[in-house]
């Protein structure tokens, strides 16, 4: 539509099921542009993507014609299968149900772009667990921990 103008950027945080360490840095480096692609698909731009052994992280912008709910239900849907059909991950590989995501003003885009950037790093300190927690605290989301990650495992 003429005369539109949006600056819409989102931070998305989501694991492997069960939170299983199976995404080496030789998958890392083939999902990542494959979600870079499935973020352009839907007219966005990826700003950084990154993540480690056991989940990602999405740092990218929208226009208005997508519903983010629809991007995401993509960009899990559409990289669990390019993995399962690259047959990149021993077994099948899943993501965990659900994801966080969160709007992300302008003024913090540098920060943002550097956590994304500096996961590996990160990550030596901290686990997923905690920091997704922290995440959902941060942004003054209430959950029920019993529902946030996959609790059952099957090897």
């Amino acid at each position: 539509m003429a005369h539109t103008f949006s600056n819409l950027l989102y931070h998305a945080i989501f694991g492997v099921k069960h939170r299983q360490a199976i995404l080496a840095r030789v998958v890392r480096d083939q999902l990542f542009p494959y979600l870079a692609g499935i973020v352009q698909n839907h007219d966005g731009h990826h700003i950084e993507i990154n993540g480690v052994e056991d989940h990602a992280h999405l740092f990218f912008s929208l226009g208005t014609k997508h519903a983010v709910a629809d991007v995401m239900r993509d960009l899990k849907a559409s990289s669990s299968k390019w993995l399962n059909e690259q047959r990149l991950c021993q077994g099948r590989f899943h993501w965990q149900t659900g994801y966080a995501i969160f709007s992300v003003s302008q003024s913090l885009r540098g920060n943002v772009a550097a956590y994304v950037r500096n996961q590996e790093t990160h990550h030596a300190k901290k686990s997923f667990e905690q920091e997704y927690l922290e995440f959902l605290v941060k942004h003054g989301i209430t959950y029920d921990p019993r529902f946030v990650f996959d609790t059952e495992f099957t090897a």
